[in-house]
């Protein structure tokens, strides 16, 4: 039986293995690519490059103006964030925490927001912010991405919110606490890897954006960083190590803040799954 044990870890520890390198391995790929030249890359994908420089980042910057979309999109995904992470907090700990008429009502709303196809709604979006005059605005984008990104912030607020004994906030009024610095001096720290997981899962979402970007923005000062990857695509070919320079620069960002706090996301996800 030990045997059969022993057998069985090494087959799923290898399958493990096989799977976190291929998992990986594109990553990596892409990373030392972008210190290749375009004739290296063409006789060998797969080879390292022999002259390791920055000739493809220099270019990208330069010619790619990669700074303009790297701006637009900290700019656009900051802001979105903020304002997801303060409006689902503070609607969150309503719903949690008060009983007033029709609060059922308003968290199921919000809960049907993540049920609904986000792209489906682009046309009409498209359609409604032209009416109004929303379109090529600096502001244009965010408003998309925060109406999308409360319903799961604000279901994971509202979980996490309704595990926390209300003997603290009674404990903060009897000190002589009023409402505002319950709020956000008693129970916002404790929300700590909640408040982490909504804010990471709001920024990959508005970082990552593509199709509204692509239709609600033809400004080219405007663009991010999504839809301006798309002008390293030549008309008849393709400057693979300058692309692959450009799109290192946008998953860096990502990379180190899903690294940097990972751990905080399955707390926030799993907060409340257990009562005891």
């Amino acid at each position: 039986m030990r045997k059969v044990s022993s057998f069985g870890k090494t087959i799923m520890n290898t399958a493990l293995l096989i799977f976190s390198l291929s998992a990986v391995f594109p990553i990596v790929w892409m990373l030392y690519s972008s210190f290749k030249t375009q004739q290296e890359f063409t006789l060998n994908i797969f080879a390292l490059p022999k002259n390791w420089n920055l000739e493809n980042y220099i270019e990208a910057f330069k010619i790619g103006q990669l700074h303009n979309y790297f701006f637009n999109s900290v700019y656009v995904s900051l802001i979105s964030v903020f304002l997801i992470i303060f409006l689902a907090f503070i609607i969150g700990y309503m719903i949690a925490r008060h009983d007033f008429p029709g609060r059922r009502i308003i968290y199921i709303l919000f809960l049907f927001g993540m049920l609904i196809p986000i792209h489906g709604l682009l046309v009409p979006i498209f359609i409604e912010f032209k009416n109004v005059g929303l379109l090529n605005k600096p502001y244009t984008l965010i408003l998309p991405y925060v109406a999308f990104g409360l319903p799961i912030a604000i279901f994971l607020f509202e979980s996490f919110i309704k595990q926390i004994p209300k003997e603290i906030e009674e404990a903060a009024i009897m000190d002589g606490c009023n409402t505002f610095q319950v709020i956000f001096r008693v129970i916002f720290p404790i929300a700590g890897p909640v408040i982490a997981t909504a804010t990471i899962l709001s920024f990959l979402t508005a970082w990552n954006e593509f199709p509204f970007a692509l239709v609600l923005i033809q400004d080219p000062a405007l663009r991010t960083l999504p839809v301006g990857l798309t002008n390293f695509n030549g008309q008849y070919t393709v400057n693979y190590p300058q692309m692959m320079a450009a799109m290192s620069v946008t998953v860096l960002p990502v990379l180190l803040v899903y690294l940097a706090f990972s751990k905080k996301i399955i707390q926030g996800m799993t907060a409340g799954a257990v009562k005891g």
